[in-house]
Order: structure tokens, then C-alpha cells, then sequence
């Protein structure tokens, strides 16, 4: 089971997605739409900077990218903004921390379930 926290127009949801074992990102069924993007907290590949995945909840092109790497961020902070079906859409962080890594580019497009940044958790 992985949790993902989904924010949208301001109001977050906590979604518990069932892993069967395939390579793609499971549909989750929530009061959001289906292209809004949310970050995924699952322990980072060996060699990732940090400790915390942050990755893309749908495929799009890199907005903005208002952190950095070392800036703190609490719960719910923007890390990372995706442009998905022509809508501005932030990625937050999944729990306060310190950015360890931004593994993306402005204007770079990403697909479903990209690394775009990782965390070191406080």
C-alpha cells in the first residue's frame, strides 16, 4: 500500500493506493481530476540525495521550481509546479523536510510517477 497526499483548490485528500506488483501508477479514485498531479513519499533509490520521493502524479511539463536545494519546506508547501493539461499544477511536499535534491529542469517534460525531487525528513 503507498499513501499519496493530493491537494487540490487548496483542500488536501489522503489516499491509500493498493500495489499489485505492476510497473505503472494505480488509478486512484478520489474527488480530484484525473490529471491533477501528487507526490508520492516512498524511501529513495540508492544513490537519490534523499530520503523522500517526490514524484510526478501525472505526466506534464516543469512550470516553476520554487525551492532549491537545502530551502526547508513544512507539509503541504509547494516544491515543484507541473503544467498538466494546460493547468498549473503544484506538487507539495508530503512532510516537512529539507530539499536533498531537484532532479528536474524548468520547461522539461516528465511522465506519471518521475522522480522530481527528494527530501530529508526532519
Amino acid at each position: 500500500m503507498k499513501n499519496y497526499t493530493i491537494t487540490v483548490n487548496g483542500k488536501s485528500y489522503d489516499v491509500t493506493v493498493e500495489d499489485k506488483g505492476g510497473s505503472g501508477v494505480s488509478p486512484v479514485s478520489a474527488p480530484a481530476p484525473a490529471a491533477a498531479a501528487a507526490p508520492a513519499a516512498a524511501p529513495a533509490a540508492s544513490g537519490a540525495a534523499g530520503g523522500l520521493r517526490i514524484e510526478a502524479g501525472a505526466a506534464g511539463k516543469v512550470f516553476s521550481i520554487p525551492t532549491k536545494v537545502g530551502d526547508h519546506v513544512n507539509a503541504g508547501d509547494t516544491v515543484v509546479v507541473l503544467e498538466v493539461m494546460k493547468m498549473e499544477t503544484p506538487v507539495v511536499a508530503p512532510k516537512a523536510g529539507t530539499v536533498a535534491s531537484i532532479d528536474i529542469t524548468e520547461g522539461s517534460p516528465v511522465e506519471a510517477g518521475a522522480l522530481l525531487a527528494t527530501l530529508n525528513e526532519d
